[in-house]
């Protein structure tokens, strides 16, 4: 059985301490590859660390992009630093992100923010690279842009979903997969209800780490090794075997970042 963590920041200062051991339990709980999503051009270094560490039995696979919650009055300044890095043919990066739309914090720069997610998305299908989109209180306009930059180069993944059956019908309608984190295994959260209305064939398995960890973990520092739990609970909505949940997820992740 081999799981891919598809979005973790393992490069964040939550795991300074013991980053080894984090790794090491991810091995143990059948992680192949853990995808590395950007936030903005101050943590491109600290990235790259984590990538470094790739090894025979489990690889560390970089994306690069500007999170919306840092767009800022320095937003096209962080751009520049962003597209060298994506540019760099030695760090590899396998899709842009991590970007998109958040309305839940601040909307001072909320036209900047639609700014840099059009530009990020250009830059995807120039490269004919995946996208990982960041959702928060956005559903509508993230929808509508992806509509409007609609090509046949365009792909991804909407990260930690969390929306309705309907705005998850569009998004599949889109080509997009949904990220699917430890938000399924919170009792009122209803996302468990959204996703029996869902074929697997869609979906793809995430932590967020060091974020949003699952049940029983909930409420502590998240890692990827946790992905299993996330992974036992789609089983069990979907009433199959894990190995089964591992072998589509795995294979999704696989297509959509070309994952050898």
């Amino acid at each position: 059985m081999k799981l891919i963590d598809t979005h973790a920041h393992l490069y964040a200062e939550e795991f300074n301490e013991d980053l080894d051991q984090v790794i090491e339990r991810s091995i143990q709980n059948h992680l192949s590859h853990v995808l590395l999503p950007n936030i903005d051009c101050g943590s491109i270094d600290a990235l790259k660390k984590v990538a470094q560490l790739s090894n025979e039995t489990i690889q560390f696979l970089p994306m690069m992009g500007l999170h919306p919650c840092y767009v800022k009055e320095d937003w096209e300044t962080q751009l520049a630093a962003i597209q060298l890095a994506l540019d760099d043919k030695a760090l590899n990066c396998i899709a842009v992100g991590e970007i998109g739309l958040d309305y839940h914090w601040d909307l001072t720069f909320k036209e900047q923010q639609h700014e840099s997610f059009r530009l990020q998305i250009d830059w995807a299908i120039e490269k004919k690279l995946p996208i990982a989109i960041h959702c928060r209180n956005a559903y509508e306009d993230v929808i509508k842009i992806l509509q409007e930059k609609k090509h046949e180069d365009l792909r991804g993944v909407l990260h930690c979903f969390g929306g309705s059956i309907e705005e998850a019908q569009d998004l599949i309608d889109l080509g997009f997969y949904l990220g699917i984190g430890g938000v399924l295994t919170y009792k009122n959260a209803g996302l468990a209800e959204v996703i029996t209305q869902i074929d697997t064939k869609h979906l793809m398995l995430e932590t967020d780490a060091p974020y949003l960890a699952p049940v029983p973990y909930r409420g502590k520092r998240n890692e990827s090794s946790y992905l299993i739990e996330i992974a036992t609970k789609l089983a069990e909505i979907k009433q199959c075997s894990m190995e089964e949940v591992a072998r589509i997820t795995t294979k999704n992740a696989a297509d959509l970042f070309q994952i050898v």
